[in-house]
Parts: C-alpha cells; structure tokens; sequence
C-alpha cells in the first residue's frame, strides 16, 4: 500500500485583494490557483518532486502550506503518519557565529544520529569537506563557501524524513552545489524542491510539477528537461488539431496588426530565448555567487519573467498561424 506524505481536503486559499484559489478537488474560488490538489499534493514515500513556473505562481505558497507556516482559509492539510520534515531557505538559516563548527551539528555531543545509524561528528563533517582542525574553529572565522557547506550539513543530520528546500542553490559554489547533489541523490526520504536552476532539477527530481498558466498545475514525469520535452510535444500535437480545425471551417483573415503582430513574433521569441541563454549561463558561473541577494533576486525574477512572456508569446504565435491558415 502506497503511503502519502501530505493529505489536503478542499483546500481554499486567498492570494491577494479579491482573489482566492481553490486548492482541492470540488469547490469554487473566483480563480483557481491550484487544480486537483489531490492528486499533484500528495507525494508518495521516497517521492522527489520539483516545483517550477514564473515567480507568483504559487510555489511558495504550496511549501508554506505543507510547513503549516500559512494557514487556508478552509479546509486543512494533513501530514502522514510518522512524517518528519525539515525546511531549508538558505536565505533566512542563521548560525551562531560564536558556536563551532563541531558545536553546530551536535551540541554537547561526539555522535550525530544519522537514518543509516550514528556517525563520529569528525566523520560526518569530513563529508562536508571540514577537516578534523577545523571542526574546532568558530562559525565566525569560516569562509562564505563553508558556511553554506555547514548549513547542508546541519540540514542532513536533522531527524527528517520529507526535505522541503526553496531556491537551496543560491550562493553556493561549485563544491557546495556538488555536495547537495551527491547528498540529495542518495536521500531515501521524500524531497520537495523549488529551484530555477534546470540542470540541478535534472539531477535531483523524478517528477515535475509546472505552473501551466490560468491557475492550472501539472505533473510531468522526469525533470525539468522532460517536463520541457513533454510540454513541447503537447504543444504540437494542440497546434495541429488547431490547424485542421481552423482548415475545416471558413478561413478568416488576419487584420493588418495582427499580420505585424505575427511578423515580429519570431524575432521577439529568439530575443527572449538568447536572453535567457545569456542568464542561465551568467547564473551558471563560479563566482556568481558573490554578488549581492538583491541583484540574484532580480536575476532569478527576470529569469521566471522570460519563463512566463516566452509562454504567452508562443502561444499567440500559434493562435495567429492557426488563424491564418
């Protein structure tokens, strides 16, 4: 018998001044946020999941409702029996600056308590790349990099069984990313992931959940490339049925904005598409990471806002060709 990590009832949800969102199956809201909770909400045991669409779609606010951090306005959303989850926002974790780095993975103590059975804290630190002289040392005098590999590691030695993670890549160097990856690869709990960067999905998720546009959510089997791939697919198979259609009955003529309309479209879409080649490399870089949170956040922004007008501009570019015959 499959047993599911989070159970949801007729969830509703307001998102904003005059908005709320249906997170549930049956049940009415002025505009659905989220279709057939039921189904996409309910992640099985060992499950990792990975949660993309443009910023605003409701990504967080589907983690703060698991995480009990937001409440619906009705309904309600039940963990599974025996579920622990642990939460990681690497934006808002904090450490001591006064503790060790030793201090902060086991307070008072030489053991860790790990699922696969208790590990030596040396040990388990050298797994994170500390060596043994500088377990010693103070949270204070550890360079960006080790803090973010000491923040994994406070992460993976908590006594979960379900990671939640938002956005965990940022600020991480090559060697931290790397680590989160072998770490979250061999994780036998349940993993739920909100990221934009698509090659840490790939490695990571066994399923993805899109933001589709209009409120609507789907899961796609695989990581952010199948989604894409599958996506890209589903589109041409509406495209087609759109054109026989439109064969079918009588043509009817483009206006003269919209035959501008579609002449610029091309040109705007591979515009769009070697900005977003321009940012994922720029984001890809090693020392990306040093720079100010305002200026990742407006990267990470502009990066959902190329998602969401990339979209849009290719379906009006199929909805015009349709039109035009």
């Amino acid at each position: 018998m499959v047993r599911n990590v989070v159970a949801v009832n007729d969830i509703t949800m307001a998102l904003g001044p005059g908005v709320t969102g249906l997170l549930g199956p049956n049940g009415a809201g002025k505009t659905t946020v989220l279709h057939m909770m039921a189904g996409f909400l309910a992640p099985s045991r060992g499950d990792r999941l990975g949660l993309v669409g443009p910023n605003g779609a409701g990504k967080t606010t589907i983690l703060g409702l698991i995480l009990g951090t937001l409440a619906p306005d009705s309904g309600h959303v039940r963990l599974g029996t025996n579920v622990q989850v642990a939460y990681f926002d690497q934006m808002r974790e904090v450490l001591d600056p006064e503790k060790t780095v030793a201090e902060t993975i086991s307070p008072g103590a030489d053991w860790v308590d790990l699922p696969g059975g208790r590990k030596h804290v040396m040990s388990y630190l050298s797994d994170f790349l500390f060596p043994p002289r500088r377990a010693n040392s103070k949270v204070s005098m550890l360079s960006g990099g080790e803090r973010n590999r000491l923040l994994l590691a406070r992460l993976f030695a908590k006594p979960a069984n379900v990671l939640v993670l938002d956005e965990p890549t940022n600020d991480l160097d090559i060697e931290s990313l790397e680590l989160l990856e072998a770490a979250l690869q061999d994780y036998e709990g349940t993993i739920l992931l909100v990221s934009h960067d698509r090659a840490f999905l790939d490695n990571v998720v066994t399923s993805t959940l899109a933001a589709e546009g209009d409120g609507k959510w789907k899961e796609y089997v695989g990581g952010y490339s199948d989604y894409v791939r599958q996506r890209t697919l589903q589109k041409e198979t509406v495209a087609e049925k759109k054109t026989v259609a439109v064969k079918e009955k009588s043509r009817t003529k483009l206006s003269y904005k919209e035959t501008r309309e579609l002449e610029s479209l091309p040109k705007e879409i591979e515009a769009l598409e070697a900005e977003q080649k321009a940012l994922a490399a720029k984001m890809a870089e090693p020392e990306y990471y040093r720079q100010p949170h305002d200026v990742l956040r407006a990267d990470q922004a502009r990066s959902g806002e190329i998602e969401a007008l990339l979209l849009e501009k290719l379906e009006r570019w199929e909805a015009l060709e349709a039109k035009a015959g």
